[in-house]
């Protein structure tokens, strides 16, 4: 950071006395608490962490120091009020995917299609579109995550919130919306996964050795000319006997 943009010490200073003003609101909502979930309490809680946050960005800004604080991601649950024991639940996922090897993942499509050619989609494997199309029509969703190297797919982030009813929706009442009608305050837990989690991530440098073995059949069915062995004379190679 330049000098020109660097907070100045009365800045850092001011961030400073906030922290401690929050830090008594927070203890004063504490004391006067109404039970195990008072909104109040909630309220200073979140007031602290952006006090402290902002103040230890200032002060390494500042001074290139920081605090000793953890401070609460944006992913903290808010209070939980659902029922006390949920008749039904709610399981909402999301994985993100790059698609890193488009020809691998036509290559597939076009393995579903053989094995039906009468199926509607047949020659939707031309297309990116069409080949996640029918790929995720043949593939529970599970098979593509734990495969999704040999659909020429790349993991990008996931997530899985479990949420909380007091009774099982009518069929057919959400399908419109599936997303809409998520209430927070009933989420009973939740589950990311992100390379920003993971201390030792490099970019992808390091490749996955066995993976990769596990991807040569599919490789050479990609070669659309695989050169055939020769013998000394720069002739086909005779296969051996037991071959």
């Amino acid at each position: 950071m330049s000098d020109a943009a660097q907070p100045t010490a009365a800045e850092v200073r001011a961030a400073a006395e906030a922290v401690k003003t929050a830090l008594d609101r927070h203890l004063a909502a504490v004391e006067r608490r109404s039970g195990e979930e008072d909104p109040a309490v909630y309220d200073a809680f979140n007031e602290l962490a952006a006090a402290a946050e902002a103040y230890d960005e200032l002060l390494y800004d500042r001074y290139d120091e920081v605090t000793p604080f953890e401070i609460p991601g944006e992913d903290t649950l808010p209070p939980y009020t659902g029922p006390e024991e949920p008749s039904a639940l709610s399981v909402l996922i999301r994985r993100d995917y790059a698609v890193a090897e488009p020809q691998r993942l036509m290559a597939q499509a076009r393995r579903v299609e053989a094995a039906d050619e009468e199926a509607p989609g047949a020659g939707a494997s031309d297309t990116v579109h069409g080949a996640l199309g029918l790929l995720f029509g043949e593939f529970e969703p599970d098979e593509i995550a734990s495969r999704h190297k040999e659909f020429g797919l790349e993991e990008g982030d996931s997530t899985l919130w479990v949420t909380a009813a007091d009774e099982s929706a009518e069929p057919g009442e959400w399908l419109e919306a599936p997303f809409e009608q998520v209430d927070p305050q009933r989420m009973v837990c939740r589950f990311d996964v992100s390379a920003v989690f993971d201390e030792d991530y490099d970019d992808g440098e390091d490749e996955d050795v066995d993976s990769d073995a596990e991807l040569t059949e599919l490789d050479a069915d990609l070669d659309p000319d695989p050169d055939p062995d020769l013998d000394e004379d720069g002739e086909p190679a005779r296969p051996d006997a037991d071959r």
